[in-house]
């Protein structure tokens, strides 16, 4: 069965923003963002942390981003039985009624999610990743980011 990508995110970006999170969770153990606006010329991301990351940690964040797209993935995809996904993933936002099958994006061995939206083939399909500000108010740390 073949899911299509429902949300028309701009793909680029979109995967971008996928290795930004999976980075944010490995780096600072937070969870992945719970609000992100994603379009093609900027985008940003809020993550929930006890503490605003250091400049230095700011810094490894964007090398590490742009070390993993420099890897060039191959971004894949499956659908699974909701059950199945909801024994991996967080859910929350989304209902067995409504979504008895759940499409999981994979980027290459870094990252896998469930995703309704446009991605790219391969992470050499990113270009020029970077972080263009920050923010840190009542424990919500924004990042704005552009490609």
């Amino acid at each position: 069965m073949e899911q299509k990508a429902k949300k028309n995110y701009y793909a680029p970006m979109h995967t971008a923003e996928h290795i930004l999170n999976r980075t944010m969770v490995n780096m600072f153990g937070c969870e992945r963002s719970e609000n992100c606006h994603i379009e093609r010329k900027k985008s940003k991301c809020d993550f929930k942390l006890n503490q605003a990351p250091t400049e230095d940690e700011i810094v490894k964040l964007e090398n590490t981003i742009k070390e993993v797209i420099a890897k060039e993935l191959d971004i894949t995809e499956k659908v699974v039985d909701f059950d199945e996904a909801n024994k991996i993933f967080n859910l929350k936002r989304i209902t067995k009624e409504n979504n008895p099958k759940v499409r999981i994006i994979s980027i290459g061995d870094y990252d896998d999610c469930p995703c309704i939206g446009k991605h790219v083939s391969n992470t050499r399909e990113i270009s020029n990743f970077r972080i263009t500000t920050t923010s840190f108010n009542d424990g919500v740390f924004r990042v704005r980011f552009k490609i």
